[in-house]
C-alpha cells in the first residue's frame, strides 16, 4: 500500500468514525432534550400533578412504544418529550445503519468488488430484518 492508499483509508476511517461519533452525540442529545421536556412538562402527563395514577398511565404497556410514524411528526410539532426520545431511540438505531451504507458507497468508489458485495449483503439482511420486525 503506497502512501496515497493510507491516506485515502485513513480518511475512510475517519469518516465512519466520525458518523459513529456524531450519530452517537446527537442521539444522546436528543433523549437528554426529550427527558428534560417530559420533566419542564409534567402536567401535561396527568392532571394529578404526578401522583400514582398518573405515574400508572405514563408507564402503561399499551402507551410505551408509539405505532406510528404520524404519532412521531406529531409529538415533535407539539415539543413531545416522548417523541424528542424516541427520535433519539431511532437515530441511535440508524446510525450504525449509516456507517454500513457508507462503507458501501467507499467500496463501489474504490471498485473493491469483494467488500462492496460483503457489505451490501450485510445492508440487505439488516433492511431485512426491519422490514420483517415490522410486519411481525
Amino acid at each position: 500500500m503506497n502512501a496515497k492508499e493510507k491516506t485515502g483509508a485513513f480518511k475512510i476511517e475517519i469518516l465512519i468514525s466520525d458518523i459513529l461519533r456524531w450519530g452517537v452525540a446527537l442521539s444522546l442529545g436528543l433523549m437528554v432534550l426529550g427527558t428534560a421536556l417530559v420533566f419542564l412538562r409534567a402536567d401535561t402527563y396527568g392532571a394529578g400533578g404526578g401522583n400514582a395514577e398518573d405515574l400508572a398511565r405514563l408507564i402503561a404497556l399499551e402507551h410505551t412504544i408509539p405505532h406510528s410514524l404520524s404519532w412521531l411528526g406529531r409529538g415533535l410539532l407539539a415539543l413531545d418529550g416522548q417523541a424528542v426520545i424516541v427520535l433519539g431511540l431511532l437515530l441511535l438505531i440508524a446510525t450504525p445503519v449509516l456507517r454500513v451504507v457508507a462503507s458501501v458507497l467507499v467500496y463501489l468508489r474504490e471498485r473493491d468488488w469483494a467488500y462492496a458485495g460483503i457489505t451490501g449483503t450485510v445492508l440487505a439482511l439488516l433492511v431485512l430484518c426491519f422490514l420483517l420486525g415490522k410486519v411481525g
